[in-house]
């Protein structure tokens, strides 16, 4: 801003400037002034000028100074789904002209925040207002900034995707004690980070979005959360370790007086499950009804519902109700078992390329043995020792790649991943629907 005098010399005059009639002292004496407003330095402004006895005062200007907009980052869902994008959307007040930057959150455990890296393709901006990510896997943050020049905003805290897969290629996994999805607001609670970093702090996000740590809500000792008292709330938690995010879960706390104790993590197929239907206050008095996608499964005077090798079938959402209390329902997850788990001997892949070749070898050993006892039976003074193929080479080879071929879309067929749960609600998910 400058002040400008009118049919007068500026030789020796000095000025001031003011804002809603208090005076500031940012400008000097000098006839203009350079300030970096904020969004609280809207206002009434005016300059003086002033030379030995004589005062001059300017015009007064009504100066509105807006604060920078924000960009609001959405994505296309907040928990991940095996083999599908995300899709990042950045939306702001008047985004003609804008680029938009897109970056991934990385924790900083030392002052409790996060640093944030370019996603690749977004150095010089986009002229789109979305970014597509694709083979995400794992829990992340994302952030986005709109701009017209490099002085622009970030959005001011991420926005996350959340896996509910135990994930090995993960910084940590989080671990819930007792394991259950559901729990009585009574009951203490604790969430353990486990990974190759010391340095972990458990997260959670509630129903309205808002993220904090544990130091703000719980007892942080270690690696281990411990939830008490007012502090809990049913959202979703989840481990920064190092540099990197665990797996997600979806913990509620119920005022009810019956809850349905379920595995918080993915159950892995075959392995057996069981289901608890608890009371709050007191024995069960009737018999307990276990239902899953609003079918009844089981109606028995025992109150847990026992899986002995979960499969694909056992996934649902699952209720229990007794003497007219309902629980919350909360959905099971049944994932594949990993192929390293396997424990027979060509189960292995290298291993299995062996086996593979060997029954291949033995087979056409067979083939052999049966070819010179028939020449044999022809001519008796043949022997068999000395019998040797007619070829080393292309037969073998052929064998040999068809083995290969055979190994590799046996190692190539990845397992049927699990989708998951959009949102916290009065339904809560104990693992990743499909």
């Amino acid at each position: 801003m400058a002040c400008n005098l009118h049919k007068q010399k500026e030789l020796d005059w000095k000025y001031t400037f003011s804002r809603n009639g208090k005076q500031f002292d940012l400008c000097g004496t000098e006839s203009s002034c350079s300030l970096k407003l904020f969004g609280n330095c809207s206002g009434e402004y005016q300059c003086t000028a002033h030379h030995t006895n004589t005062t001059i005062e300017s015009n007064k200007v009504n100066l509105t100074v807006g604060a920078k907009p924000q960009p609001c980052l959405k994505v296309s869902s907040q928990w991940l789904n095996a083999g599908s994008s995300v899709v990042l959307n950045c939306s702001v007040a008047q985004s003609a002209g804008l680029k938009f930057f897109w970056y991934k959150a990385v924790p900083v455990y030392s002052n409790n925040s996060y640093r944030y890296e370019l996603l690749p393709g977004s150095i010089s901006g986009t002229a789109q207002d979305s970014y597509i990510i694709r083979g995400q896997k794992q829990t992340a943050g994302y952030a986005c900034r709109a701009a017209r020049t490099k002085n622009h905003a970030l959005q001011r805290n991420p926005k996350f995707v959340w896996s509910g897969i135990d994930s090995p290629q993960a910084s940590a996994s989080v671990k819930v004690s007792p394991d259950s999805v559901q729990h009585f607001s009574r009951e203490t609670i604790s969430l353990s980070c486990e990974g190759k970093s010391s340095e972990c702090r458990v997260m959670r996000s509630t129903a309205t979005g808002h993220s904090s740590n544990c130091s703000a809500w719980g007892t942080m000792t270690g690696s281990t959360c411990i939830i008490r008292n007012t502090t809990r709330k049913t959202a979703v938690y989840w481990c920064e370790c190092g540099s990197g995010f665990s797996n997600a879960v979806n913990i509620t706390f119920q005022r009810k007086d019956i809850i349905l104790v379920s595995p918080v993590q993915p159950v892995t197929k075959g392995e057996a499950v069981t289901l608890i239907c608890r009371l709050n206050d007191g024995a069960f008095d009737s018999n307990v009804f276990f239902y899953r996608n609003d079918r009844l499964i089981q109606n028995h005077s025992k109150s847990e519902l026992s899986i002995s090798a979960a499969s694909e079938s056992d996934e649902g959402f699952y209720k229990c109700e007794c003497s007219g209390n309902v629980s919350t329902t909360s959905w099971m997850s049944v994932k594949s078992a990993p192929r390293h788990e396997s424990s027979s001997f060509c189960g292995q892949p290298i291993i299995g390329l062996v086996c593979g070749i060997l029954l291949i070898s033995g087979f056409v050993l067979i083939l052999l043995l049966l070819f010179c006892r028939h020449s044999q039976s022809k001519d008796q003074s043949y022997n068999v020792t000395h019998f040797k193929p007619e070829s080393t080479g292309e037969k073998e080879d052929n064998l040999l790649y068809a083995e290969i071929n055979f190994i590799s879309k046996d190692t190539h067929n990845n397992d049927k991943g699990n989708g998951s749960p959009d949102d916290i609600a009065e339904t809560v998910y104990s693992g990743v629907k499909r």
